[in-house]
């Protein structure tokens, strides 16, 4: 028997019902921290990785870089990746490419968003979010499930229409004509500092395709809060893993260079030892 691939996997999760939660990921080890605590699933992350480039997630790095940080986070973890893929990196011919690269690479599922290439972040302040027409999108979106050669890799459709200030009716007539195309979960995005936005497009949604939440902007839409909606089978939190590091990276290095030398955060810092475990490495027993 063939060992079952990840994109099965992550299909058999979606059909239990139950909420699916993944972190963003900007590297092969943020993804093994996140495994090990426990996640179902890594978002392999465009915001993350250009934060780990440091460039802005504006579609600057190419497909390739993106792919070769994800495939590393494949090869260090057991558990899906589901893979952000911004706007499928031009037309459909482009989408048709990536989702095929992205199949060999065993990506469990890819997320296209319906914006105009190249994009802007969708939380930058006074970003532009302009969105392409959603007959185009829908194309696109049928395009990514046609190109798939096992027929197993998740599509999500990402609606940007919330981010664009378009309102709820806009979000919910895209996602219809996107689910219509193929699209097997739906994406709302929203940079609301609430949940009311969300929350009310989502109990308007009468789709059959789940629901996926990243709830950057709106914290206090916790999980049992999701899963009393109904609706929704999958949460991203999207960028909390940089931002973790940004804050800690930094502390760390304002405290070494203020004491001049490291003896007042070696009880804030992992042991080397645990970075050796995170590695793969076989520490010998003590005698």
């Amino acid at each position: 028997m063939m060992n079952q691939t990840k994109a099965q996997t992550l299909r058999q999760l979606l059909q239990t019902k139950r909420l699916a939660a993944g972190v963003g990921a900007r590297d092969a080890l943020d993804a093994r921290l996140i495994e090990n605590a426990g996640f179902d699933f890594v978002w392999a992350s465009s915001f993350c990785v250009s934060v780990a480039h440091s460039v802005p997630d504006a579609s600057i790095l190419s497909m390739t870089q993106f792919l070769e940080t994800a495939r590393a986070m494949n090869e260090a973890i057991d558990i899906p990746i589901v893979y952000d893929a911004d706007t499928g990196y031009g037309g459909d011919a482009n989408t048709v490419y990536a989702v095929r690269r992205l199949e060999e690479a065993g990506m469990a599922a890819i997320c296209i968003e319906d914006k105009v290439f190249p994009k802007q972040s969708s939380l930058l302040p006074g970003g532009a979010h302009p969105l392409v027409p959603p007959a185009e999108f829908a194309r696109k979106i049928a395009a990514a499930r046609d190109a798939r050669r096992q027929g197993e890799m998740v599509v999500i459709a990402r609606t940007e229409a919330l981010i664009a200030g378009l309102g709820i009716d806009e979000a919910l007539r895209r996602a219809e004509a996107y689910e219509q195309a193929g699209a097997d979960l739906i994406l709302f995005h929203s940079k609301s500092k609430t949940p009311d936005e969300i929350v009310e497009c989502v109990r308007r949604w009468d789709g059959k395709a789940p629901v996926v939440l990243v709830p950057t902007n709106y914290p206090d839409l916790d999980e049992p809060a999701m899963e009393a909606l109904g609706k929704i089978r999958m949460v991203i939190y999207g960028n909390q893993t940089v931002r973790a590091a940004v804050r800690a990276v930094a502390d760390v290095l304002q405290e070494i260079r203020r004491s001049r030398g490291t003896r007042s955060i070696e009880g804030r810092i992992a042991s080397v030892n645990q970075v050796f475990s995170l590695q793969g490495e076989k520490l010998a027993e003590k005698a």
